[in-house]
């Protein structure tokens, strides 16, 4: 089971925090958020990619990347693997329009020869069957990457994992786990599932249903404590804080012990704020 990449929640704190349960729920693997491969941008000067500070280094970290240049991508590769990642991944499901627009995450779905140009550069820097496409079914239509997948067939993944909506869905609507398992047989590589998979189920790349299981913990709100803690060492001011934890409860908004408490949360205007609403 991988820890799928959640951007502004699953991110290095929270694995920090969080990593008593992250490695009692079974998961084996974390997908970093996704990260920006730009040209004269240092990936390892993320704050995500901290090896060092990462107590959840019992499972693999493997940095996901988004971007539509190859050579972008050839060198944030390059570094990682000189800093000892093993494995890369790459965003080409992001749905969001900002980000589909300009070509990048799902975006590459509309563009066969630039997605084959990358993940061609991304086998050749991390090798065959350390490279891995994290992908949605299309952007408008899920017959979107049934005509793709010959190209992805073309390269050696380490896997493929399909998220069972299309971009446009955002994360509305049901997964077509059908779509998915039609992909897998005609995937020359592995081929995992994500979207609305349960945690106890301990197979697949799972996000959303995890996260609220945080929610559900007798602990929940002491746990959250401590990572406004450590958020308060990472970032400077209660804005980025107060902003990061908001994103993780609007999670556990439909959570009987929550919903209460989510109005306030919602609007709180400070840490203290915040935190007099736990």
């Amino acid at each position: 089971m991988i820890l799928a990449p959640l951007r502004g929640v699953t991110i290095r704190c929270f694995r920090d925090v969080y990593a008593d349960e992250i490695l009692s729920a079974g998961f084996t693997e974390a997908i970093t958020p996704f990260i920006s491969a730009m040209r004269g941008v240092d990936p390892l000067k993320d704050r995500e990619l901290n090896p060092l500070a990462d107590k959840v280094s019992r499972i693999k970290i493997t940095p996901q990347f988004i971007g539509k240049d190859p050579e972008a991508l050839r060198a944030a590769l390059q570094r990682v693997k000189s800093a000892g990642y093993e494995c890369a991944d790459l965003n080409c499901g992001c749905p969001f329009p900002m980000v589909r627009n300009k070509g990048r995450g799902s975006g590459l779905l509309k563009t066969p020869d630039v997605l084959r140009r990358i993940v061609e550069v991304g086998v050749e820097t991390m090798g065959e069957g350390k490279f891995s496409v994290k992908t949605r079914l299309g952007v408008d239509e899920p017959s979107e990457l049934f005509s793709l997948i010959d190209v992805l067939n073309e390269f050696p993944l380490r896997f493929l994992t399909v998220h069972g909506r299309i971009a446009r869905q955002m994360y509305d609507g049901e997964c077509d786990f059908k779509a998915i398992e039609k992909i897998s047989r005609l995937s020359k590589n592995k081929v995992i599932a994500n979207g609305d998979l349960d945690w106890r189920d301990g197979v697949g790349m799972v996000g959303r249903s995890f996260i609220r299981h945080l929610g559900e913990m007798d602990f929940s709100a002491e746990a959250l404590r401590r990572y406004i803690s450590v958020s308060r060492d990472e970032l400077h001011g209660d804005r980025p804080v107060l902003g990061r934890m908001k994103e993780l409860v609007a999670y556990w908004k439909d959570i009987p012990k929550w919903r209460s408490l989510w109005p306030l949360i919602k609007i709180a205007r400070s840490i203290s704020e915040f935190e007099s609403c736990l």
